[in-house]
């Protein structure tokens, strides 16, 4: 038990104080606002104001969980540990900044809120973000924070100890498009003839008549060996499909095809799954209850796991849409330009509605990289892929968080431009699981 003091209570104290006491360092405690109170209290004592109270470990508080609204914060980078942190603290303080304050900007996306430019998509970009500018984005440091809190804290009080986290690995798949060429319907199978016949394209117009005539595989096709994996390795997976009218930004397979439920009923059996919200449902709250329920239909089962196309996020509306659905855990917290930690955390937290100053019950899993983000956006082949990926499962395994990765189906085929990167998929799944 932590027995913490603050001169005032409120939603944001308290969700800062649930990130850091239950959710990271999985322990119990108590807010005491009483000095007198919180004097008299035996054992591991925090007092989180302006001044020391009695003999407890002090950190000096920040003006920004006692506000209200949302306004333009004064940020200082200062070095810490082997990163980096900001809302320093002078005084006799014995943490060097506002270590729930910091926390609670990153974690709450308080900086998406405040005007800034998006990108072509309309989403908020790694660039405008504090953690890029300031080249701490690769690292969880809201963990790597609170762990040298619980060393300070341990220096003061020998006698604290907290519960072991254990590192997870977890590998995500999303579905955007099951099939290159199969269960297209006439008019798209005739639209893609067309399109090679135009270009030029002979290796495509070959590749979609043997696939369609079953003389070969669909490149896209990659289940099976996806499945081997999880078996062999006893991995754990991850799928979000989308089921999203067909559309410039969404062009899976009908939800009406038989062959393409039968493989979401196949996958369900051997990992778990979610639904991938369509990029026209960000902006249809009709059409993400519409996909969430054709998916629910398919196997017969309550949908609680979502990760958004695109992974476009607008705050708080996006969350707000999959909390009105039943959605519990959302995976869609990451970038798709850089890699890294969005909200500056590498293991599962709550969604915090700063518009209505509440704590959800929405659980937000970031991930860490995508492919795509390094072949479309950085432009790194193959070869060069895995120090990036070392680099990130190193940081999560020195916090004990969860490593999490976001790969498609289409990028496992070792064909034409993903060629080289299965390769780059299970050197990571051997570095990782070690």
């Amino acid at each position: 038990m932590i027995y913490v003091f603050t001169h005032k209570i409120t939603s944001r104290v308290k969700f800062a104080f649930n990130l850091i006491f239950r959710d990271l360092m999985q322990v119990e405690f108590e807010i005491i606002t009483k000095r007198q109170d919180f004097e008299e209290k035996k054992g591991t004592k925090i007092s989180y104001t302006l001044n020391p109270v009695g003999d407890s470990f002090f950190v000096r508080s920040k003006p920004l969980l006692f506000e209200q609204g949302i306004n333009d914060q004064d940020i200082n980078i200062i070095p810490f540990h082997r990163t980096k942190a900001f809302f320093s603290v002078g005084g006799n303080s014995m943490f060097s900044f506002d270590v729930f304050a910091a926390s609670f900007y990153l974690a709450s996306r308080y900086e998406e809120y405040l005007p800034h430019k998006k990108d072509h998509y309309n989403r908020f970009d790694a660039d405008q973000s504090l953690a890029y500018k300031e080249d701490f984005l690769h690292q969880p440091v809201i963990n790597i924070w609170v762990k040298k809190l619980v060393e300070s804290v341990q220096e003061f009080y020998p006698e604290f100890k907290i519960p072991e986290r254990n590192y997870k690995f977890i590998t995500t798949i999303d579905v955007d498009n099951a099939y290159a060429y199969k269960e297209k319907g006439f008019v798209r199978t005739v639209m893609g003839y067309a399109k090679s016949i135009l270009t030029f394209n002979t290796q495509e117009f070959k590749d979609r008549t043997r696939t369609l005539l079953g003389l070969q595989k669909d490149p896209y096709d990659t289940f099976d060996y996806q499945e081997k994996l999880v078996k062999d390795k006893k991995l754990t997976f991850i799928y979000f499909f989308l089921l999203g009218d067909y559309g410039l930004n969404d062009k899976n397979i009908p939800v009406a095809n038989t062959n393409f439920q039968a493989l979401i009923k196949s996958i369900s059996d051997h990992s778990k799954i979610g639904i991938h919200p369509s990029f026209a449902s960000n902006s249809s709250f009709v059409q993400l209850q519409k996909e969430v329920g054709r998916l629910s239909k398919i196997i017969n089962r309550e949908i609680w796991r979502s990760r958004q196309h695109f992974l476009k996020i607008n705050l708080p509306e996006t969350y707000r849409n999959l909390i009105e659905l039943d959605i519990t855990d959302d995976f869609t917290m990451g970038y798709a330009s850089n890699y890294g930690f969005r909200a500056g955390i590498c293991t599962p937290f709550y969604f915090y509605d700063l518009d209505l100053e509440v704590e959800t019950n929405l659980k937000v899993h970031p991930f860490a990289i995508m492919e795509g983000t390094l072949k479309y956006y950085m432009g790194i082949g193959p070869d060069h892929a895995m120090p990036h990926y070392r680099r990130l499962i190193d940081e999560v395994k020195m916090v004990n968080g969860n490593f999490i990765s976001l790969w498609h189906n289409d990028s496992l085929n070792n064909y034409k431009q993903w060629k080289g990167w299965r390769g780059v998929f299970e050197e990571m799944i051997e570095y990782g699981k070690q």
